[in-house]
């Protein structure tokens, strides 16, 4: 199957780096236009040259995603050089990691701002013009937390919790208006995150980083971590035609780790 995105606009949330990145690049490889974010000007330039040698046309727009204002900014310069935003990739750096008594009421707030309401406020600002044209795509990448927490990461299971919760309402929504709505769940895939979150338990535990990495890919049935375009094919797949009906749903890329049955 060939996917062929010519002639749309994506969105891309988180796009300097890592799973956001990877989507950006399979986005643009399958033809799309691209408007990308980033809090990193640094980061979202280097993106953006390697993203330019695609056909489609590239917009990078640094914006901070917990604030109001920037989410304005982002919003108003994707619509008003492309018209329309089809398909919107929401993606946010996790929420930091700890146990309950380690956070405190303004981390939980902050992980709200940054995990939630970000995907909302976005969606709320690109939405009316993928319903007028009767055709749109929302993709929300969040974690396989939602399905099987994960310890120490008690922010990230409970927000992420909440956007899958808020996904499925919007689902239910927009779906008369062609809009389709899904989320994905990243494993354990090979990006910088990873490797702090690695390094942090290699630090703690007195043990090599490499071992970290045998330790956690011996918990997939596949026996490896997923590559960043292995995801990112996903993320195409239900940005396309093909995926049409494909909605409200949300799907592990994990190789198997999950254990819940749904």
């Amino acid at each position: 199957m060939q996917i062929d995105l010519s002639g749309r606009t994506a969105l891309v949330c988180g796009a300097s780096e890592g799973l956001g990145y990877a989507s950006a690049c399979g986005l643009a490889g399958a033809g799309a236009n691209l408007a990308i974010c980033s809090r990193s000007a640094d980061k979202l330039a280097a993106a953006t040259a390697n993203l330019e040698k695609h056909d489609g046309e590239v917009v990078a727009i640094q914006a901070d995603l917990t604030s109001t204002a920037q989410i304005d900014e982002l919003a108003s310069r994707a619509l008003e050089r492309f018209g329309v935003v089809d398909i919107l990739i929401n993606n946010a750096g996790g929420p930091p990691p700890g146990t309950f008594d380690d956070l405190s009421e303004a981390d939980w707030r902050g992980a709200v701002d940054l995990t939630l309401m970000s995907a909302v406020e976005l969606t709320r600002r690109i939405l009316p013009a993928m319903r007028a044209q009767k055709w749109g795509r929302i993709v929300n990448i969040t974690s396989t937390s939602v399905k099987q927490p994960v310890d120490g990461l008690i922010l990230s299971n409970s927000i992420r919790m909440a956007v899958v919760g808020w996904a499925k309402a919007l689902a239910n929504e927009v779906g008369p208006d062609q809009v389709v709505v899904n989320n994905v769940c990243p494993g354990y895939t090979t990006t910088d995150r990873l490797g702090q979150l690695a390094s942090n338990i290699a630090a703690r535990d007195n043990i090599e980083e490499t071992q970290v990495f045998e330790n956690w890919a011996g918990l997939v049935p596949l026996r490896r971590l997923a590559s960043p375009e292995e995801f990112a094919n996903v993320v195409v797949f239900l940005a396309s035609e093909e995926a049409a009906y494909v909605h409200g749903t949300t799907i592990a890329v994990d190789g198997g780790r999950s254990q819940s049955v749904t």
